[in-house]
């Protein structure tokens, strides 16, 4: 099964996904106001950080340096970037870690692509559907 066309719709589903978690922590008119720091941003640790995820694996770096880069990236850059006080960094981190479980549950549950959470089994929906005897 050819499935290496997954990994850049992933990446534009992250991508809006971060978008929308911005979008759910700032205010509109700071939205529109820091709307190029926010592109950069997103396409920074978004598209960035999910090739380095990917490709740290196949060029043989060890797994604490490919999952903790982007996930600090995330987790680290939003906040300051764009100097969202306390309550908006924690909103933001709350939402960012439910993000990449939600993304996860979409493209399973939906399509069958486990490649985003390999290590959660998610069933696809057309699986639980056959199990049901009408």
């Amino acid at each position: 099964m050819h499935t290496e066309w997954h990994f850049p719709v992933m990446i534009f589903a992250s991508l809006l996904v971060f978008l929308l978690v911005i979008r759910a922590v700032l205010p509109r008119q700071e939205f529109r106001q820091k709307k190029y720091t926010i592109m950069l941003l997103s396409i920074w640790v978004v598209v960035v950080g999910m090739l380095f995820g990917k490709y740290g694996a196949t060029w043989g770096l060890p797994w604490w340096i490919y999952y903790p880069v982007p996930m600090l990236m995330t987790v680290l850059l939003p906040p300051y970037i764009l100097k969202l006080r306390k309550a908006k960094t924690m909103l933001y981190l709350i939402l960012s870690f439910l993000s990449a479980p939600f993304i996860h549950l979409f493209f399973s549950f939906f399509f069958g692509w486990t490649e985003y959470l390999p290590f959660w089994e998610i069933p696809r929906w057309v699986d639980l559907a056959a199990r049901i005897s009408w």
